[in-house]
């Protein structure tokens, strides 16, 4: 049997529906420019072209023409030779002597993509509710479908990740914009039309000054939606997953003190306990791959909110955070430190000492809120903040930057910008948060980002490329089928994040003021690969057990989520009632793994689940709980496999792929 989500020619010969780059003036970006509508880059633009290759699988094509008044467009155009995918991404600069006329309805993409009966699956994202994470499938023959997030974080509302199926092949598409980016898919006489660009450009540009539009990919494929799915996370692994010593970041233990001595969040954290946490951890036989401090560690008054005073509480750490990196660092455990600099709270340091670098917003009846947003568009204080997390980073041993964004920043730029400024704000903002990362990234080999905001509210494809979300979301965290269906989506779109080992559920099964202790079936509901376990390191030996016993199977579970292709093998309708059952199959090294987890309430005593299988091979079997085995062949694995397990429990069977002599 051939692997059947490898590229293949016939995902090849669909570039040329991805829009590649042909000439000039066919460039998919379209704008106003005063009275005149520019589609790609004009002739009187005098264009010129760039073409290399950035390494043996990406060819890059810029184009950058100049009209005679100084406004530059630049596009850029990426191939990938390895995957059907391509890419697009333009720079509009003003190197005029005055202002320019206004620029708006700024398009990045505004193209036909061809073919028959068109279905667009697309998302809300993270919501901050129970509701998020959930997928629509819209026919677009008689209707047209606006997707946009709620808030200027670009997974609030809308998710920035979608599938475009035609009745022959299909195409995923990613924006790359973290803030307000729209997206239109309507009919048209040969397929869709579609549109992606910063929601909101209305603005002239003073000279010297660029914005840029949203990046957006392309990938297309071709058998169905399956191999949509895995050809994008074998694509995703490859070209977007950070790396960590030159390979993409591996799974991950994470352990901390959350709520220590009763104080909210990480505000109870001292420089003691946090030795303590670690040595007692790494006595009783749990080494962390990180070590995490999050929200709390600055002067705060127990109220981690207060954020805009980013030094060390020196009641609680006396000597800074570099005696915990030490420790850290001489066990082989990176040091990760939560920080959110774009919003500071009144009364904070920043807020006294730069009101200059502020923005500020104000209700209804003109009450001044008392969050503000650190204004990344001025240069100053970008520069300002690179130099000072740069410092606190080498100084504590930082290993992993967790920047988190508890703000909703739409309003701010609404509110702080003029009539013939719409859009300006926000586009420096978002270039300036682009390069406070790459300048991190740049003067720390080594140094990866951890994206949070309010949970997975800032994931679009931009940022991905940059950081990791080892926190999706704020939702849910242990009520499993909520997760269950985040975890759908997660491992469809972004398949690296991390969950945790909790229980939210009661006797009844329900999860009402319920609350049990970490068990196997809570590690069993927080498969990924990376997880934190909700074992505190004073917890009893009873406890650590449990994590001894389910650490191991949970690192083999995360080795072939990160090298195996992801078949859900259940709908995820966020329901008790339910089993909920997935698989990885790493094909090269004809190995995986099959889960199914009886929910609280599931009233069936068995249940069958019908895997990819080679139905020429035989599998062996194991489950690693309880060291039954089994050996099948894979005609009968196709036809089903069922299970009986007990309510509120799971099993996963690892299997390997023999052929037959």
């Amino acid at each position: 049997m051939e692997d059947p989500n490898r590229v293949s020619r016939a995902d090849m010969a669909l570039i040329p529906r991805l829009l590649p780059y042909s000439t000039p003036d066919e460039i998919p970006i379209r704008f106003t420019y005063g009275d005149r509508v520019v589609t790609g880059i004009p002739a009187d633009f005098k264009p010129h072209v760039t073409r290399r290759l950035l390494d043996c699988n990406l060819v890059q094509i810029v184009v950058e023409g100049t009209d005679p008044n100084g406004l530059t467009v630049r596009a850029e155009y990426i191939e990938y030779r390895d995957f059907p995918v391509t890419e697009w991404v333009a720079y509009i600069t003003n190197k005029g002597s005055s202002n320019t006329p206004i620029l708006s309805d700024i398009k990045i993409i505004d193209c036909e993509l061809i073919g028959a009966d068109p279905v667009l699956m697309h998302g809300n994202g993270d919501t901050t509710k129970p509701d998020g994470y959930e997928f629509f499938y819209d026919a677009i023959s008689d209707r047209t479908v606006t997707l946009a997030p709620v808030d200027g974080t670009p997974c609030n509302g809308a998710f920035p990740y979608m599938r475009l199926m035609f009745k022959d092949y299909g195409i995923n598409i990613a924006v790359g914009w973290p803030a307000q980016w729209e997206a239109t898919v309507s009919p048209a006489e040969n397929g869709v039309r579609l549109t992606v660009g910063q929601q909101r450009t209305h603005m002239y540009l003073k000279p010297g000054e660029t914005i840029r539009t949203p990046r957006v990919n392309f990938m297309g494929y071709t058998g169905g939606e399956s191999r949509g799915r895995n050809l994008w996370r074998r694509w995703y692994f490859k070209h977007i997953l950070p790396k960590e010593d030159g390979n993409p970041i591996p799974s991950k233990l994470v352990l901390h003190t959350w709520m220590i001595n009763g104080k909210p969040e990480f505000t109870g954290c001292t420089e003691e306990n946090q030795r303590e946490a670690i040595e007692t951890y790494l006595s009783k036989g749990l080494k962390p791959d990180i070590w995490w401090i999050d929200a709390g560690w600055y002067p705060c008054d127990f109220f981690w909110p207060k954020t805009g005073t980013w030094r060390p509480n020196p009641d609680h750490f006396p000597n800074g955070l570099a005696p915990i990196g030490k420790l850290c660092e001489e066990n082989g455990i990176q040091f990760l430190l939560w920080f959110e600099p774009e919003r500071v709270e009144s009364g904070t340091e920043l807020d006294r000492d730069h009101p200059e670098w502020l923005l500020y917003t104000y209700d209804e009846n003109g009450n001044e809120a008392s969050s503000r947003l650190l204004n990344l568009g001025n240069e100053d204080c970008c520069d300002w903040l690179i130099e000072y997390v740069d410092k606190m980073i080498k100084e504590c041993g930082i290993k992993i930057y967790r920047q988190d964004f508890n703000f909703c920043p739409l309003q701010c730029w609404i509110q702080n910008e003029e009539d013939d400024r719409i859009g300006a704000l926000e586009n420096f903002h978002v270039q300036g948060y682009l390069r406070y990362w790459d300048e991190l990234i740049l003067r720390n080999p080594g140094l990866w980002i951890d994206s949070c905001a309010s949970g997975g509210r800032r994931n679009d494809l931009e940022t991905m490329r940059r950081a990791v979300p080892l926190h999706y979301t704020d939702v849910g965290y242990g009520v499993h089928p909520i997760k269950q269906k985040q975890h759908r989506a997660m491992f469809e779109w972004i398949p690296y994040f991390r969950a945790h080992t909790m229980n939210w559920d009661n006797d009844e099964g329900t999860y009402e003021n319920g609350g049990k202790p970490v068990d196997e079936f809570a590690y069993h509901c927080a498969m990924a690969p990376a997880i934190t376990s909700m074992v505190e390191f004073y917890d009893n030996d009873q406890l650590f057990d449990v994590a001894k016993q389910m650490h191991p199977i949970w690192r083999e579970a995360a080795e072939l989520m990160l090298s195996g292709d992801y078949y859900p093998l259940t709908e995820c309708r966020k329901s008790p009632e339910d089993y909920y059952a997935m698989q990885f199959d790493d094909f090269e090294r004809r190995k995986g793994f099959i889960q199914i987890v009886r929910n609280t309430q599931v009233k069936e005593d068995s249940f069958t689940v019908y895997p990819f299988v080679d139905e020429s091979a035989i599998y062996r079997l194991e489950n690693r709980e309880t060291g039954e085995t089994m050996e099948l062949p894979g005609v009968e694995l196709k036809a089903g496999f069922t299970v009986s397990i007990p309510k509120r429990s799971g099993v996963i069977w690892f299997y390997r792929r023999i052929d037959r002599s």
